[in-house]
């Protein structure tokens, strides 16, 4: 056999592979998708219907509150207070991951590579592993059932990941385009905000997408924190069309592609920069 047709053979095997994958990965949100458009007895039919006889926006305007048969949810409480938590959290982690990212990348200091070390290490801890000791101490604070209390969790959760993504972007900018930046009479914090911050941007946008996507899916802690339409987000809210009986799956697939569309707006708004930031790395010294 030539090599060529080896070659060839070797890119079809890699092609049918990936296509295998993306449909192993894409067919449940598919699925998801469709039957947020389906009524609840084409879902549960017996044989199962494959192909939508019906397509209806029924159930959202269930649980948003319109037409005859409503489904008693608070979607926009839910849907304000995961906005609020989100988009806090990662504010607070990009300014944290920054400023640690920028002093790692930057400066020397005692147990630099211990506390480095560290903070990774405190990534690798399953969240839902810390759901017991932090109740009992968020409810000896008294926040509880409070978005304050599920901002700091999430911030605690994504403050690693992004000091540790931002410093692998600082490291690769020149150290001396700042002082030369310098030289010419800038301050430090001019130079990082006029030089380094545009010639990171793309990571901390990149930072910035995965810390708000994990906020706005996290279920596991916010669920054993949050009680109440004042703090509860879209995943646990998913929750509510479960009875001890029955599972409303329409509602619940539509709900489901309310926290979907945001989190894909917002990658396709910083498509450009995430790219970017993924394969950042032209940047010589």
């Amino acid at each position: 056999m030539s090599r060529t047709l080896k070659n060839r053979l070797r890119a079809a095997g890699l092609w049918f592979a990936t296509f295998v994958l993306m449909v192993t990965i894409c067919v449940p949100g598919l699925w998801v998708v469709l039957s947020a458009f389906r009524p609840n007895r084409e879902i549960l039919a017996k044989p199962p219907v494959w192909v939508p006889e019906n397509l209806t926006l029924g159930n959202f305007s269930k649980i948003f509150g319109f037409g005859e048969n409503q489904v008693a949810i608070p979607v926009l409480d839910y849907f304000s207070n995961s906005l609020v938590i989100a988009i806090t959290s990662t504010l607070i982690a990009l300014i944290v991951g920054m400023s640690g990212g920028y002093a790692f990348a930057r400066f020397r200091f005692r147990f630099k590579n211990a506390w480095f070390l560290g903070l990774m290490l405190s990534r690798t801890v399953p969240g839902i592993a810390l759901s017991l000791p932090i109740f009992m101490i968020w409810s000896r604070l008294g926040i509880i059932d409070t978005k304050t209390g599920l901002i700091i969790v999430y911030v605690a959760l994504n403050v690693p990941f992004t000091i540790w993504l931002i410093d692998g972007f600082f490291r690769q900018i020149p150290a001396s385009l700042s002082e030369a930046a310098q030289v010419d009479g800038c301050t430090r914090w001019q130079a990082f905000w006029r030089i380094e911050f545009p010639l990171a941007r793309s990571g901390i946008a990149a930072a910035g997408v995965f810390a708000f996507l994990t906020s706005w899916n996290e279920f596991a802690l916010a669920s054993q924190l949050t009680r109440s339409t004042d703090s509860k987000t879209l995943p646990v809210g998913l929750m509510d069309f479960t009875s001890q009986f029955t599972i409303d799956w329409a509602g619940m697939s539509a709900m489901a592609v309310i926290i979907i569309v945001p989190a894909l707006i917002l990658t396709f708004i910083v498509q450009k920069h995430l790219i970017a930031g993924l394969t950042f790395g032209g940047v010589k010294g």
